[in-house]
């Protein structure tokens, strides 16, 4: 029984599975929505939970940097993590981050997930403005594609092709 064991080992011995924590924490914090395992989904819920809540301090804001900087290396992310995730989550007190089972995974059968951060859902809505307004050179009908077909402006010949034309017209 594993009564009073905190976290899931992932088959990983102690450094890999630090080094995975942090990598998923910044692809999170970087990408606002990553999809992975739902285990990993698990044990990372808790650690990122605690570097936002991190970010969010007011009093020694610099040493909260630092502190986060240990686990996030990459510089971008942790001017994110402190400029606009911290504001975003400045008056909530906790619970930053929602877990989405996808089902199982196609080649091996795990269970899959998706972290995400709130505020970041997806939006239909916007995809459907840009199908309905078309973009700018796609064509919106069958018909319309046939005509962009015969309008496109013929290629450019090649030298030989060119001297082979000339002399057939002479």
């Amino acid at each position: 029984m594993r009564h009073r064991v905190a976290h899931r080992k992932l088959g990983r011995v102690t450094p890999h599975r630090i080094a995975l924590l942090r990598n998923l924490a910044t692809a999170l914090f970087e990408r606002e929505r990553i999809r992975t395992t739902l285990a990993k989904a698990k044990e990372l819920r808790p650690y990122a939970e605690k570097l936002i809540t991190m970010a969010k301090r007011e009093d020694d804001r610099s040493h909260a940097k630092r502190l986060v900087g240990r686990d996030i290396r990459d510089p971008e992310v942790v001017t994110k993590l402190f400029d606009s995730l911290g504001a975003r989550f400045a008056a909530r007190p906790g619970g930053y981050t929602r877990i989405l089972r996808l089902g199982p995974r196609k080649g091996d059968g795990a269970e899959m997930a998706i972290v995400e951060l709130l505020g970041s859902e997806y939006q239909p809505g916007k995809k459907d403005e840009k199908a309905k307004k078309g973009e700018e050179g796609a064509p919106k009908t069958k018909a319309e594609a046939k005509g962009a077909d015969e309008a496109k402006p013929a290629k450019a010949k090649t030298p030989r092709k060119a001297k082979a034309e000339k002399a057939a017209e002479k």
